[in-house]
């Protein structure tokens, strides 16, 4: 007992509480353990797998892995930690998203072994009255207690009545589904100790809350987010997944050995090798040890060796008229061997002028400069996208 406790706690932020999960553990069957996701978006990146791995955790114990799939929810938008409405999804674009989450997840939970519910089950069926009543179970003072809202109202900013209903949806997806547990990010303790309310009111036995650290994205600095463009996606293709690794700081590098692969980084290990450790490794978990292996030789062979036409793509030289300037060689060859559509103020501010791109290992900072392109050039363009004109 005192193992499989360790085992479950070990990397977790808060456990409320450490002797109620004894006591369910305790009840000799396989525990109920709940992990809601709200698809506003349609990939899933490095930051949700923290509390997804200890949902593994719990089904390799033998637990019922229980994932919600808030497709009611999503269309309100967690407001945690937003300091403005969210603005709202449709239900098509909600549904198309749950598709490939439910894709993404299961490279990380045993798929067989996971109940995975809709809360829109529950929710598209509530007639008003029973919304209403639902409703009496909290306060307006207990929902202006969340700091995010409460932070909201003193900046004269509006909080919409809908997201005051968002706490209250969570926390009821728990009594629907007779939680024993709920994981989430540390974000999230306001919302589950709701759906602990909710289930004493109901009469059923409390829910263990069991809360994650918040991974940093590639900034090392805020919460990792596709809207900040700082997140690594569990689709990313291996080459590029290795290399958004391989750019974080070495402080970053041990906080994501910490809460990926829950160890520490052995010390006596070169800072670089432990890098390429940790981007081998977490590659390799979502695609094989191959392509794993692979990306680590690409990588090297690109930036240690300064190969510079390693990971190149292949480009018709015909594709550039002669006399071009190196701003619309750039923006052809994005469109033509990258289906990429780059203004020239981007390729200017974020390409050019930081020296990023390259023509044969020669740095190229006028974006008017006129070249001659002819096959077996080699166009860096930034650290992801290289050409090899043919």
């Amino acid at each position: 007992m005192e193992e499989t406790l360790e085992t479950l706690i070990a990397g977790t932020d808060t456990c409320i509480s450490r002797k109620d999960l004894e006591e369910k553990l305790k009840l000799g069957r396989p525990l109920r353990v709940k992990l809601g996701v709200d698809p506003t978006a349609p990939d899933i990146h490095f930051g949700h797998t923290v509390a997804m791995q200890k949902l593994r955790q719990f089904q390799d114990l033998g637990h019922q892995a229980v994932l919600i799939i808030g497709d009611f929810t999503a269309m309100i938008g967690d407001p945690t930690g937003k300091s403005s409405t969210r603005p709202p999804l449709t239900r098509e674009e909600v549904l198309a998203n749950a598709e490939t989450y439910k894709q993404q997840a299961f490279k990380i939970l045993d798929k067989d072994k996971t109940e995975v519910v809709y809360n829109g089950t529950w929710f598209n069926t509530m007639t008003y009255a029973e919304v209403l009543t639902l409703n009496t179970r909290a306060t307006m003072q207990q929902m202006l207690q969340r700091e995010d809202f409460k932070t909201r109202v003193d900046d004269g900013k509006e909080v919409r009545l809908h997201e005051l209903q968002y706490p209250i949806m969570q926390g009821w997806d728990s009594v629907m589904v007779k939680a024993d547990v709920e994981l989430g990010g540390t974000d999230q303790r306001f919302n589950n100790l709701v759906g602990r309310d909710l289930q004493k009111q109901e009469g059923m036995e409390q829910q263990v809350v069991m809360l994650v650290p918040i991974l940093e994205g590639l900034d090392g600095i805020k919460k990792m987010s596709k809207s900040l463009n700082n997140y690594i996606g569990v689709n990313d293709e291996p080459n590029d997944m290795f290399g958004k690794l391989m750019s974080v700081s070495d402080e970053l590098m041990d906080r994501y050995y910490l809460l990926l692969l829950g160890e520490t980084r052995q010390e006596e290990m070169h800072p670089m090798e432990a890098k390429k450790e940790l981007a081998r490794r977490l590659t390799a978990r979502f695609h094989t040890e191959e392509e794993a292996t692979a990306a680590r030789q690409t990588w090297e062979e690109r930036f240690s060796n300064r190969n510079t036409e390693a990971g190149a793509v292949e480009c018709s030289a015909d594709e550039i008229e002669s006399g071009m300037n190196l701003l619309t060689i750039a923006s052809t060859v994005y469109a033509k061997a990258f289906d990429l559509n780059k203004s020239n103020g981007e390729l200017r501010k974020q390409h050019i002028s930081p020296g990023a791109v390259q023509l044969n290992g020669e740095k190229m900072t006028d974006p008017q400069v006129t070249l001659e392109i002819k096959a077996g050039d080699v166009l860096r363009l930034s650290k992801k996208h290289t050409v090899k004109f043919i």
